[in-house]
């Protein structure tokens, strides 16, 4: 097992797929010459050329579409889009015509992309460059979602996504890319689908994913320690499709379930978990589904009130406490 940052896995991953099949390019703002905001492209410009590390204009309705496009014609680009608050510009290209076309051709075309772009609140960096939009993409039809939470399934994602002939939007978090974690030495390919149980556990379900798998982490050990109540921790790595099966099994064996997210929860992933939830298991249920999210306001750019908006771990240990009456 190799020690790498999140970053090195995306990169890592980038480089073994280009050198494997000449048809995987990378496009985006900065990825070339400069590799990358956050780094996961270093070096690639180097090796590969500006033909297959394209560095892109501040377009990324336009470029987004041009590599869509190729998709369409055998060409499996993985597409960077500086912040997730920028997709918002090439939503057109994104949900309608990499999740639509294979629908649409009667399966003649396919769209074998990945998108993949940083979100969540970082510092300080104001309320146009801090969305979780995790939501807005679950809901797409005809789109694979996934949000790694570590080095290993960020490295894994990437690989599983560009052999995928479905357009694959990986969600990545701006305060994870120097985040340290295990990688298996030889090649690895993580599931599209599913989820994983981060901590066993059972009097109640944690359910987390990107950054609040860890906040999820951190609660599991304070209410362990403190107050004796063993929580498990489930990572949903996969948001679209959702792990139906897996959250109820979880839930129903210990009962309990909170969601947390960083995002608001309106319409949001806690709301559909609660769904299922309800659905699946309502008579496995000792108490009512828990979402822990982020306040419903643009998020501020005074750290102090940045912090106040966004949960942590404290907020879910207070959240299990409430529930088992404490």
């Amino acid at each position: 097992m190799a020690d790498l940052m999140y970053w090195e896995a995306i990169r890592r991953a980038h480089d073994e797929e280009m050198a494997r099949d000449p048809l995987v390019i990378c496009m985006g703002e900065d990825i070339g010459v400069a590799g990358g905001t956050y780094k996961a492209t270093q070096g690639l410009y180097d090796k590969y050329g500006p033909e297959r590390v394209i560095d892109t204009p501040i377009s990324e309705n336009g470029y987004t579409g041009v590599g869509i496009g190729a998709s369409f014609v055998g060409v499996r680009p993985i597409i960077e889009i500086m912040s997730v608050n920028f997709a918002w510009l090439a939503m057109d290209q994104i949900a309608n015509s990499a999740a639509k076309v294979r629908y649409m051709s009667g399966g003649q075309l396919t769209a074998p992309v990945v998108i993949r772009t940083p979100g969540g609140t970082a510092h300080q960096l104001g309320a146009q460059h801090s969305a979780r939009m995790e939501k807005v993409f679950m809901g797409i039809a005809g789109l694979r979602v996934v949000t790694p939470s570590n080095p290993k399934q960020a490295y894994g994602l990437i690989k599983s996504g560009v052999r995928c002939n479905d357009p694959v939007f990986i969600n990545e978090h701006e305060l994870m890319y120097n985040m340290k974690g295990e990688v298996p030495d030889g090649e690895y390919f993580h599931p599209l689908e599913g989820s994983e149980v981060a901590r066993h556990g059972k009097d109640v379900t944690l359910f987390g994913y990107n950054i609040s798998v860890h906040w999820c982490l951190q609660a599991a050990d304070v209410l362990s320690k403190q107050h004796g109540i063993d929580a498990e921790v489930v990572d949903l790595y996969a948001l679209s499709p959702l792990d139906r099966a897996g959250i109820a099994e979880s839930v129903s064996k210990t009962h309990r379930a909170v969601i947390v997210e960083e995002a608001e929860p309106m319409v949001g992933v806690g709301a559909e978990v609660m769904a299922i939830i309800n659905e699946e298991c309502f008579f496995e249920l000792d108490a009512a589904p828990v979402r822990v999210s982020a306040a419903t306001v643009p998020i501020p750019f005074n750290r102090t009130l940045e912090k106040a908006t966004i949960p942590n771990a404290n907020d879910v240990v207070k959240a299990v406490l409430k529930m088992f009456g404490k």
